[in-house]
């Protein structure tokens, strides 16, 4: 199971790798949809005031090349023109892009390390410690000592050198640390330092 788990996070590695490098290509010329130029024109005499917006560049960014239809006529565009004020906006699409895709990403991976733990943990448990040994020690145990057969199957099937045995024994050992401290506290009233 550690080779398919290793196999499925190489290739979501690899198809994250590949959409990432697909977003960053990008051409020297910018896109329209990256540049903009937004005039806000406020009421002048009988005309309400509006938003213009017009894919232009920095030096046609002005009200005579945004604003259209122009609302007024003649001489009057000037002074309508001189109440307009227009500013250039850029944005980066290609940064947009590669941040959604990590975001995706890392909600991906998180899911899949939820399903994970709700799945695939439990019936790796039941294989390595045994189905019945589980049952056995939450009746004879009790709330007392938890996980005081743990430590002797883990350490008979720790002949198999694998990632799992190293974590479940890393978690047996604060299991045991935490159940040593709640005795510590709650039946000899000392606190650990």
């Amino acid at each position: 199971i550690d080779t398919n788990m290793s196999g499925v996070a190489f290739n979501l590695l690899c198809v994250f790798v590949g959409l990432l490098l697909m977003s960053t290509h990008t051409t020297d010329a910018k896109n329209s949809e990256d540049i903009r130029c937004k005039c806000i024109c406020p009421p002048y005499r009988d005309i309400d005031g509006q938003i213009y917006k017009q894919n232009v560049s920095l030096k046609d960014c002005n009200c005579l090349h945004v604003v259209d239809p122009m609302p007024v006529d003649g001489k009057d565009v000037e002074a309508y023109c001189l109440r307009c004020e227009c500013k250039y906006e850029e944005r980066s699409s290609g940064t947009i892009r590669v941040t959604i895709i990590i975001y995706l990403s890392i909600l991906g991976l998180l899911l899949l390390y939820m399903v994970y733990l709700t799945l695939l943990e439990p019936i790796l448990k039941r294989r390595l410690f045994g189905h019945s040994q589980l049952i056995q020690n939450d009746d004879d145990v009790g709330d007392q000592q938890p996980f005081a057969n743990a430590h002797n199957v883990l350490s008979r099937s720790a002949s198999r050198p694998n990632m799992l045995n190293k974590v479940e024994h890393a978690q047996q050992r604060w299991r045991r640390q935490v159940q040593e401290q709640r005795k510590s506290v709650f039946d000899r009233h000392v606190v650990l330092s």
